[in-house]
Parts: structure tokens; sequence; C-alpha cells
């Protein structure tokens, strides 16, 4: 198979970014990039830990001269998120991600193109197969389920790991060396549903909200893009208000941890109301297309007919779906006093489904502040209280707090100042790390995230800068050679 990445520098670096994009390795499906990855250290004469969990731990001595340095622990995630475009027939289990290169951009056909994280694990390859690069001690760390939970950490067996400085390679900013992020956790409603017979005397549309941009629901929740299951719940409220309408499904998003960019309802009216229903839906598109012209300048909502289902949801189940639609918090919820322009607490619901016996709406809390987390998850247990649905709370991880005195964060800004002659901006995000979490399995070791530039992370229009991969690699290495 021709490669599309040939040529492109650090070779190296890319051609384990090329291979891996042939791999399957959505979040819960990585036995295949994990025995990747395994098979890679063997063949590298390297000492290597597969976990049950199908964490990848390889180490690698130090170079000549680099003996009495402090260990590097080199972190990242194999799994990606799967998100497509709405009519692509893409199967994330089986079939490779189709790349290629525009310019300084490599980008994908319709599909996310994994970059988050695997031009982390690319480079983690590339220094640990090389013969001349002078570096300490290293462990690589390759974890499995960050995208979900940070299952991976949880699952972490601290008696396989130790190390004196961490440099987590997930991050999205070139120039950028995160020192601080926010903690999280999945926080799940579950609406039992009563069902009735359906009228059917009434006919059934399909309403589709598509269009949207969506995005990271760290990186981006502070760029006011529209959230399409939050929407459809305002269009769902007008509807009934309007016209009264039955809904036998919803459905919408992908990820927990992205913005909603579709969202879709059955709903049933009667005949005799089919054209005002059709003026409420025109109606709604009008009003969100003006509120998001700058966010999401393309959205719309389509409307198909459909045949009518068997049964919908009762009226306390509608009112209840209705009601948690429009109350639960979503988006940007406080702005830190202590850092300018970042976002201290938020949630965004990213999923919404409905089972045989329940709608689930599953969401992303963030902060950086463990109370204002556990705060916005007491609204959302108030929500369920009122409206007979249960909350689950899931994958629970902790914040990364800012250490004054950090080695690795003053190195780095003199190897950055050195190499090109600016300044290293030292950032906090808002986006979950698993540097929280390992600073819980490996200690209190000094932490640092860096990495290249990359674009529209989680969506179908992720792409990853050349140029700037290159860049942040050489200065990673740079940086390994200052340690001895």
């Amino acid at each position: 198979m021709e490669r599309v990445l040939k040529g492109l520098e650090p070779k190296a670096v890319f051609r384990h970014f090329e291979d891996l994009t042939r791999i399957p390795r959505g979040s819960g499906n990585e036995k295949e990039v994990s025995d990747f990855l395994v098979e890679f250290a063997k063949k590298n004469g390297l000492e290597v830990i597969q976990e049950e969990c199908l964490n990848v731990i390889i180490n690698k001595p130090a170079t000549l001269g680099y003996e009495n340095s402090p260990r590097v622990i080199l972190q990242g995630h194999m799994d990606i998120v799967c998100a497509k475009e709405e009519d692509l027939e893409f199967d994330f289990e089986k079939d490779p991600i189709q790349i290629y290169v525009d310019g300084d951009m490599i980008r994908t056909r319709g599909t996310t193109l994994g970059a988050d994280n695997g031009i982390a694990v690319a480079m983690i390859m590339a220094i640990l197969e090389s013969k001349d690069l002078p570096h300490p001690p290293l462990t690589a760390l390759i974890t499995v389920a960050e995208e979900t939970g940070m299952d991976g950490v949880l699952n972490l067996n601290p008696e396989n790991i130790s190390g004196d400085i961490l440099i987590n390679i997930d991050s999205e900013e070139e120039g950028t060396a995160l020192s601080s992020c926010a903690g999280g956790v999945n926080n799940i409603i579950h609406l039992p549903i009563e069902w009735k017979e359906a009228d059917s005397n009434k006919e059934a549309y399909k309403i589709s909200i598509k269009g949207l941009l969506g995005g990271h629901s760290g990186m981006e929740i502070d760029k006011n893009r529209g959230n399409a299951i939050k929407l459809l719940g305002r269009m769902l409220e007008k509807l009934d208000d309007k016209v009264g309408i039955d809904v036998a499904r919803v459905f919408g998003g992908e990820k927990m941890n992205a913005i909603a960019k579709t969202a879709s309802a059955i709903v049933l009216i009667k005949n005799s109301e089919a054209d005002e229903f059709k003026d409420v839906v025109k109606e709604c598109e009008k009003i969100f297309k003006n509120e998001f012209m700058t966010s999401d300048p393309d959205i719309e909502i389509s409307l198909e007919k459909v045949e009518t289902p068997k049964k919908v949801f009762s009226q306390n189940t509608k009112d209840a779906l209705i009601s948690i639609l429009r109350l639960i918090p979503n988006g940007v919820q406080t702005m830190s006093a202590n850092i300018n322009g970042l976002v201290e607490s938020s949630n965004n619901i990213g999923v919404l489904d409905t089972k045989e016996d329940e709608i689930i709406f599953s969401s992303a809390v963030r902060s950086s502040v463990k109370t204002l987390k556990e705060e916005i998850n007491k609204r959302i247990e108030k929500i369920c209280k009122l409206t007979g649905a249960k909350m689950e709370l899931v994958g629970d991880y902790p914040e990364w707090e800012y250490k004054p005195d950090s080695h690795i964060r003053n190195l780095m800004k003199k190897v950055y100042r050195e190499m090109y002659g600016k300044e290293l901006k030292i950032d906090a995000i808002h986006a979950g790390l698993e540097c929280g979490l390992l600073k819980e399995k490996v200690g209190d070791i000094d932490m640092i995230s860096i990495g290249p530039n990359i674009y529209d992370v989680h969506t179908p229009n992720e792409h990853l800068s050349i140029s700037s991969t290159k860049r942040v690699y050489e200065f990673l290495c740079e940086v390994l050679k200052e340690m001895k």
C-alpha cells in the first residue's frame, strides 16, 4: 500500500502516525492497537508490559552519559473519538481512516483524524526506536479509554511504572505548555419511559437539527457553538405548545465529550395541524440561524415524513423529557477569576438516546474547582428528582493543580527561548488531561503537557499541522537532550 505521508518530516513520526490511522482504535476497541504497540516494542528490543486493561508500558534505557539523569515518562493515549459526517458510510471498527495532505495540513475524508492522540503515540514511537537521540532513561505510557472516562489511568497498576518527570503529549496548541487542567465526571440521566399506544390516524415526522460545527467540549466550550440536543429541547417545547405533539423517539450527538452537532426526534401530529407544524419548524430554524449566525452559520432543520410508530411516550414522559432538555445546564457555567479567559466550570450534554425502557442523557461535567463540579451535579440531581429520573456518575477524575516550582517547566522555557527566540506560554486548560489521575497513581512528580497544533478535535473536520508537528517533535527531542 502506497504511503500517503511519505516524504513528510520527521519521517519516523509520520510513518508511525500513518500506521496508526490504519488500525481501528475507538475507545473500548483498543486490543489491536495495543498488540501493535507491544510488537513494536519487542521488535526494537525494549522491555514492555501490556496490562490487563490493555495499557502499554515500554521502558528504554538511558543513552551513554545520561544514566544518572531523572527518568522521564512520555505519555499519551491510544484511543480516539469516532465521529463522522452523518451520511458517510464508514465503520470505525474495521475501516482505515482515509487521510490526505492539504498544504500544511493532514485531513480526512469525513471522519475524525485521530491526531488526538495518535500523533503523541507516533512521536513516542519515533523516540523509542531512535538510535542516535541522546536521552535520559525513558518510560512510555500509552493508555486506553482516555476519551470515555480515563479508564486506562484508573486501571493502571502503579507497580508497573515509576519516574521523576512526566511529559504528557495530549495538548493541541504549539507554543503553549500546560501545567494545570480541569477535573471532570460523566453525568448520565436515566429517564424511565411510560409508553402508550400511538394514534394510527396521526402523521409521523422525523425532525433533524444538523449543520452545526460541534467540537471538543473542553477546548471549544467557550466558543458559544450551538448544541443540537439543547436546541431540540427548545423546538419540542415550542411544537408542543403550538400544535401539540406525541413523541416516539429522540436521539442525538455522538460522544459525551463532543458538542452535539446533530439531534433528531420522531413526532406525531394531527393531519389538520400539518401546515402549522411545518410553520413552527421553519420559525425555529429562523430563530436558530439568527442566534448562531456566527458560530454555526450552516445550521438547518429538516423534516421527513416517516411511518407512524406503534407506540409513543406518555404525557408524563414527554413532559419530563422536555423539562430535562430545557433545564439541564449546558455550556460555560463559570469563568476563572484567577486566570484570564480560562473556563472554570462547564457542562456538555453530548449524547441523547432512546432505549426500550428509558431515555438516556449523557453529559460531561468539567471544572478546575472540585466543589463547582459537585455543584453542577447537584443541580442536575435536583432536575432528576423533579422529573422522576435517576442520575449516575461515571469516570470521576481529579483536576491537575498548578505547581509553583517545576524543573521541567523551567527547562522547557529555557529550551524554547533558545530554539525560537520567544517565550513559551505556560497555561491551564479546561479540557481534562490524564495528569490529575496520574498524580494519584505515580506520585506527585513533575508534570507538563505539550503538543502540536490540532484543529477541530472530536469532529470530522479534525486536522493536524505538519510543520507544527515537526517543530514540537524537535523541541521535545532537544528537551530530552538537555536532561543530561
